[in-house]
């Protein structure tokens, strides 16, 4: 016979057993944030979910700064009131309502691709999303977000520019100039 009787030897193992339960349990909250989707961290920063296309699986996004990249199998095209062209990397920095310094998405209006440099909800009861595309704001309707769409595969010669840095020609920007010279007006792309 040891130094304890029988008795307080099976004490000890349960007493082990909810120890190692406390233990795993206050490590949960560090697994549960890690499994969050990237609909789930723009949905808990005021952002509708539909700002990304649908299938996002590789990302990551940085808890204390708020960094996010977002990696996509190819570049696609999703469309909304406008269209919009998703590049194979996202980043930007998501803070509550908004992202900043967005890079990898760029929105089309009439036959011109602009870069969406950030997206951010001022009053979300407003109903109103607005694009930052450098010169303006543009408005839209946040239901027009509310859900993740289908992006279809973006055919290089009908989006913005290849974000991988092609030095092929097909894929790098048109300058638009205009130039006025003894009062003839003359567009050049």
């Amino acid at each position: 016979m040891g130094p304890f009787p029988k008795s307080l030897t099976f004490l000890q193992v349960p007493a082990l057993s909810i120890a190692f339960f406390l233990f795993l349990s206050t490590l949960f909250p560090f697994f549960a944030a890690s499994q969050l989707s990237i609909y789930d961290h723009l949905h808990q920063n005021g952002l509708p979910i539909g700002l990304l296309p649908k299938g996002i699986t590789d990302f990551s996004v940085e808890p204390t700064t708020g960094h996010f990249q977002i990696n996509l199998t190819q570049p696609c095209n999703a469309k909304f009131e406008n269209q919009l062209h998703y590049d194979f990397n996202i980043s930007g920095l998501l803070s509550f309502g908004m992202i900043g310094e967005l890079s990898g998405v760029s929105q089309q209006e009439l036959f011109l691709w602009f870069p969406v440099k950030g997206i951010r909800v001022d009053v979300p009861s407003s109903g109103l999303i607005y694009f930052d595309v450098g010169v303006v704001d543009k408005q839209f309707s946040l239901s027009l977000f509310e859900n993740p769409i289908e992006c279809t595969a973006a055919d290089p010669s009908d989006g913005p520019i290849d974000s991988r840095g092609s030095d092929d020609s097909r894929y790098q920007p048109g300058r638009l100039e205009f130039e006025m010279a003894q009062g003839n007006l003359r567009a050049a792309l």
